[in-house]
This record gives structure tokens, C-alpha cells and sequence, in this order.
């Protein structure tokens, strides 16, 4: 008698930790798709800010090489962006 119960609570004991195991595991998957949908969206804020400052080094450039040509031209800033 003693040794059913004893096959019965460990019986028991493996349920209980199959239990537990399983909504881990199903924790962890949560967690990760978590982290995987932060990682997208701060990838995708991370690509337009480096657009955004790709955008204002050339106009940044654009402005100069103008500036530069009018200097060299003797001609206003607007002419030499203008040819």
C-alpha cells in the first residue's frame, strides 16, 4: 500500500511539473515574440532617422557646393544653384 502512494505522488508530482513546463514554455514564446516586435519597431525607427539625416546632409551639401561655385563664379548663391 505504501508503495502506491508513493507511485501516486510521484504521479502527481511529474503532472504538476509537466503543468508548470508547459506554461513557461508558453511564457518564453510571449516574451520572445515580444521582443522580436520591439526589435521591428525600433529597426523601423532607427531607418527613418537615418533617412531623416540623410535628407539634411544633402541638402546641407547641395547648399555648400552652391555657395562654393558662386564664390568661384563671382555670381549670387541662387545662380549657381540655378545652373
Amino acid at each position: 500500500m505504501r508503495k502506491i502512494a508513493l507511485v501516486a505522488a510521484a504521479g502527481a508530482a511529474a503532472l504538476t511539473l509537466a503543468a508548470c513546463s508547459e506554461g513557461t514554455q508558453d511564457a518564453a514564446e510571449t516574451t520572445a515574440e515580444s521582443a522580436a516586435a520591439d526589435t521591428e519597431a525600433n529597426a523601423e525607427a532607427m531607418g527613418e532617422a537615418v533617412e531623416g539625416a540623410a535628407d539634411e546632409a544633402a541638402a546641407s551639401v547641395d547648399e555648400t557646393a552652391a555657395d562654393v561655385e558662386a564664390a568661384a563664379q563671382n555670381e549670387t548663391e541662387e545662380e549657381a544653384q540655378a545652373d
